[in-house]
């Protein structure tokens, strides 16, 4: 009997984030392993297989990432088992600061292999053997990382699998990145992201698609772009990470992949979930679903929300007006105001061309960036000629990414002191005042 279509449903992705699925054949797909713990969101977790239908005329990673000798391109580092044992004391919990349906990522130090010495801090994500990624993923990941280099990219810094005790034991390193992925931020257990460094990672994000999708001479479609996925450092740049389920995109002579569906519900674009078609396009989409998410606040799909806003483009395309007092409905409230509703409304704009429901209209990524670079200066030039008024001095003072201090509060500092710059108020009420002093 020909089996039928259906919807697997099972509970336990570690972010909440229900999973879109569209196969004959049911089985668990990856997790992502740098969102951190567990999140209270209790969503709807659909898991299928990712067996894929692609052209046999296509490559594959491995072949694009190794020489005709067979020896990889790539420069990985291979660790041994029981280096990362010791670097995280034996996969200590009290080392651990993620953990998912695909085993744990654990915080470790380790010594550079050039043999300066010098220690670097990593990641190391342990995939459990009876986890939801498989080796399939693993494989991908090595490939994918080990292959590309961009700055917003997370970088691998390499890998372990080998035998033990336990069995086959599947690692991988990366590069720590202390500020942990974007999602973390726009949660309601996080400070807030200000609104400059959310432009900010909007391009960041986009300079790290469009190189997958066209700064190298094949094509990597993401496949999972999503706010979990976005990890920052130190510095707050952003960089896309976890690629187990990337894709290379269609040969030349084909116009899309054919695959089983896969991914979030919520970011995966409408005509590959129809139609398991797959081209850079669907990246497009779930990139405009995630400016939504910076704009916002919210998560794509909530089932604690009232059911006419569980889904965030839904939700969006309701409220979204030219009026400046209604658009502000939609924004952050947790930025308490401090954003330019400008510039809000054309990274909306950007969205909006993202989400076209011909993917045939939607932007490269490319032209999105070019789009944001001058969002990004625009909002800078702003803030720098705020800041430069004596109205706004102290006003506001970036620290890690976040503000101490609001304009609004400095402002309303001035106005029930005014022994606080005095000369410099009564400059800004009227130009025209002369200096008492």
């Amino acid at each position: 009997m020909k089996a039928m279509k259906c919807f697997s449903f099972s509970y336990g992705d570690e972010n909440g984030e229900p999973k879109t699925p569209k196969s004959t054949s049911v089985q668990s797909s990856m997790s992502n392993g740098h969102e951190g713990r567990k999140s209270g969101s209790d969503f709807t977790s659909m898991d299928m297989s990712d067996s894929s239908t692609v052209s046999s005329t296509r490559v594959s990673f491995t072949s694009l990432t190794q020489n005709p000798s067979g020896k990889s391109y790539n420069n990985l580092r291979e660790f041994s088992i029981t280096e990362l044992k010791t670097a995280t004391r034996n996969f200590s919990r009290a080392l651990m600061i993620g953990e998912g349906g695909f085993g744990g990522v654990y915080r470790a130090v380790i010594r550079k292999a050039d043999g300066s010495g010098q220690k670097i801090d990593v990641a190391i994500k342990q995939l459990s053997r009876r986890g939801l990624q498989g080796h399939k993923e693993w494989l991908t990941e090595v490939n994918v990382l080990g292959f590309v280099d961009h700055p917003n990219l997370v970088k691998l810094v390499g890998y372990s699998s080998e035998d033990d005790e336990r069995g086959i034991q599947r690692l991988l390193v990366y590069e720590y990145m202390q500020n942990r992925s974007v999602q973390d931020h726009l949660s309601r257990f996080q400070t807030p992201l200000p609104w400059s460094t959310r432009l900010k990672i909007a391009r960041d994000a986009a300079r790290g698609l469009a190189y997958l999708h066209e700064g190298m001479e094949f094509q990597i479609i993401f496949r999972d772009f999503k706010s979990s996925n976005i990890l920052l450092d130190k510095n707050w740049n952003a960089k896309l990470s976890d690629f187990g389920l990337a894709r290379l995109g269609p040969s030349d002579e084909l116009s899309h992949v054919s695959t089983a569906v896969v991914g979030t519900v919520g970011y995966a674009a409408p005509e590959y979930v129809q139609t398991g078609r797959l081209t850079y396009k669907s990246d497009v989409w779930s990139f405009g679903i995630f400016l939504y998410e910076l704009i916002t606040g919210r998560r794509p799909f909530d089932r604690n929300k009232p059911k006419n806003e569980q889904k965030l483009f839904h939700w969006v395309r309701r409220h979204l007006s030219n009026d400046p007092q209604k658009f502000q409905k939609i924004l952050d409230p947790r930025l308490e105001g401090n954003y330019s509703v400008k510039s809000a409304q054309k990274l909306a704009a950007v969205a909006n061309k993202c989400l076209h429901r011909q993917p045939k209209m939607r932007p490269k990524m490319s032209q999105v960036v070019e789009i944001l670079n001058t969002i990004v200066e625009d909002e800078s030039a702003e803030s720098l000629e705020e800041s430069s008024s004596p109205c706004f001095e102290g006003a506001a003072t970036p620290k890690n990414g976040v503000f101490e201090r609001s304009i609004t509060e400095g402002l309303k500092k001035r106005l029930l002191d005014p022994v606080v710059g005095e000369n410099k108020w009564f400059v800004c009420l009227s130009p025209k005042v002369i200096s008492t002093s």
